[in-house]
């Protein structure tokens, strides 16, 4: 099965990076994500230089701004910086949901049922299916996390932050989008046309997204809205991402909420790596 699943995601990939029109809008939409947010978005933008008719220096606006981000945004050194790990948890969801469309194509051309007819699993048809989204996705999320590096006024990651942090970061990264990356692959063999994938993903990825703290302090919304952001996936993901990112070092809590979060992170890929499948293994067995 492992000798299969390569063969099909190596060939999805081939087919990928030959696709200028796959690849290059994907290369900007990083670029435009970080800067459009990071600068429509950033709420220090909104305070006035005067006040009450009291003008402030320089100086006083500065330690306001950074007075704002660091009780309000987790400590965060500039907003792009509180940012960055939403906007990966963003491209990662809208990658995933509209991944495959690509294996939609596949039934329709009827490249699929040369599959099914051929000596290869159904396991490794489905996990091709999964990896192939998730290399895509996690090859934009190391993209995002350079830019934001090197924008103006970006990322600057916490003291302490090294290897290990990034690594932890990035394994967050992965295990939300392996968890994706297996429900939107079953939904991509199950739906028969594009059109009801495309629906079906809008219909998840903007509350998915808009239900977090990816642009925002969970702590500013309703009470109820809040209480599902704390339950949100996203949520969980950009929580290990950020408090590495903004930190470094982590405390003793913060070191608990990430372990918290990592228990939360596998039991729910392996919950839809399970559902998955059966409903991926489900409907090939059907057709």
């Amino acid at each position: 099965m492992f000798g299969d699943t390569i063969a099909l995601t190596a060939r999805s990939l081939r087919k990928w990076i030959r696709n200028p029109a796959a690849v290059l809008p994907g290369l900007f939409t990083s670029l435009f994500y970080l800067a459009l947010f990071g600068s429509s978005f950033n709420p220090t933008s909104l305070i006035p230089s005067n006040i009450a008719g009291f003008q402030l220096s320089p100086p006083q606006l500065a330690q306001i701004k950074a007075s704002i981000l660091s009780q309000t945004f987790g400590g965060a050194s500039t907003y792009i910086t509180y940012l960055t790990a939403g906007i990966i948890c963003l491209i990662l969801v809208f990658n995933m949901a509209f991944g495959g469309i690509d294996l939609v194509l596949d039934r329709q051309l009827g490249y699929l049922n040369t599959l099914l007819t051929s000596p290869i699993t159904r396991a490794s048809i489905f996990f091709s299916g999964v990896a192939q989204n998730m290399v895509k996705a996690l090859s934009l999320a190391v993209l995002t996390f350079m830019i934001a590096l090197i924008l103006p006024n970006g990322l600057i990651l916490g003291r302490g932050f090294g290897v290990v942090d990034l690594v932890g970061a990035f394994a967050a990264f992965t295990l939300f989008a392996f968890a994706l990356s297996c429900a939107f692959t079953a939904l991509a063999f199950m739906v028969k046309s594009i059109d009801s994938l495309v629906a079906i993903a809008n219909f998840v990825t903007f509350p998915l997204i808009f239900m977090s703290d990816a642009l925002f302090p969970a702590s500013g919304f309703p009470s109820w809205l809040s209480a599902v952001s704390n339950v949100n996936p996203v949520t969980k993901t950009i929580e290990v991402a950020r408090l590495l990112m903004v930190n470094g070092t982590l405390t003793a809590s913060q070191a608990a909420t990430v372990s918290w979060d990592f228990a939360y992170l596998v039991a729910f890929a392996m919950v839809l790596a399970a559902v998955g499948y059966l409903a991926a293994k489900r409907v090939l067995k059907a057709d």
